[in-house]
């Protein structure tokens, strides 16, 4: 087997998805005794495809995914390997939260403040971006639309160029991708203010395709953890303190946020 790898979903710039794909270098070296064994080889990619497609391939030995998609369309598709632990703010034991941002010129302090304005979110298989704002808004809503008009970018820095280009005023960031354009994009977040965070949940996980055999899985954890743990440089720029093997039912409670908001008649985004 010709297995792929790819790590997405934190290429905020091109500096960062450099280091996704060093990390994934390292991971490979370490993997190479597990595939030789097998005659088996590891190509380390793009995906040139929507990324439900390629989660959903035989082949994938690595990736990352969001809580959301782990939970519907991968729901006893895919495997779940580990999930990372960021030293971020909120990321404590390989959770994570989004942080709320506002336009600046917006003028609003808080959540319930920006009624009737725009939103934006990156997808509507978005733990960050939909899930967890559509939480956010539902004890405000009252069953009704919260928001004047809601539009989707594809994407969390689209959402924040959306804002400052005054097509949006409200939008939830995923609080590791926004502690990534702090650092490495201050223009996108200098042009926004913090007005809360939401509610926690599991970090977006790394996972593998249901072909990769137990024997895979624990080469695999270890081959990351090790690499983690040999390149303190590289795990620092990656804002990496560890992984954390969290049990799949840890991800329910993205299921849990998400039947909160429709008990309190908000089941979309609006």
């Amino acid at each position: 087997m010709n297995w792929l790898a790819a790590l997405p979903m934190y290429n905020v710039t091109p500096t960062l998805a450099a280091d996704w794909r060093v990390l994934l270098e390292h991971v490979h070296s370490r993997l190479q005794p597990w595939l030789d064994a097998r005659g088996d080889s590891l190509e380390l990619v793009h995906p040139a495809t929507s990324l439900t497609e390629f989660w959903l391939r035989d082949d994938v030995l690595l990736a990352q995914t969001c809580g959301y998609p782990l939970m519907h369309a991968l729901n006893d598709r895919v495997q779940l390997v580990t999930t990372p632990i960021f030293s971020i703010d909120g990321c404590a034991n390989g959770d994570y939260r989004s942080v709320l941002v506002a336009r600046k010129a917006a003028g609003v302090t808080s959540l319930e403040s920006s009624r009737g304005l725009r939103a934006a979110y990156n997808s509507n298989d978005s733990n960050s971006g939909m899930n967890l704002l559509r939480h956010a808004v539902a004890p405000l809503a009252g069953g009704r639309a919260f928001f004047a008009s809601v539009i989707e970018t594809g994407g969390h820095l689209a959402s924040l160029k959306a804002l400052l280009d005054d097509r949006a005023d409200i939008a939830a960031i995923d609080c590791v991708t926004f502690a990534f354009v702090r650092e490495h994009l201050p223009a996108l977040a200098d042009g926004v203010i913090e007005i809360g965070v939401t509610v926690s949940s599991p970090g977006l996980p790394l996972i593998a395709s249901k072909k990769v055999p137990p024997d895979g899985i624990e080469a695999l954890r270890a081959a990351l953890s090790n690499a983690v743990a040999q390149d303190p440089q590289l795990a620092a720029r990656l804002k990496l303190a560890g992984f954390i093997e969290r049990p799949l039912a840890d991800y329910s409670s993205i299921i849990d946020i998400e039947t909160d908001a429709e008990k309190r008649g908000y089941p979309r985004l609006a």
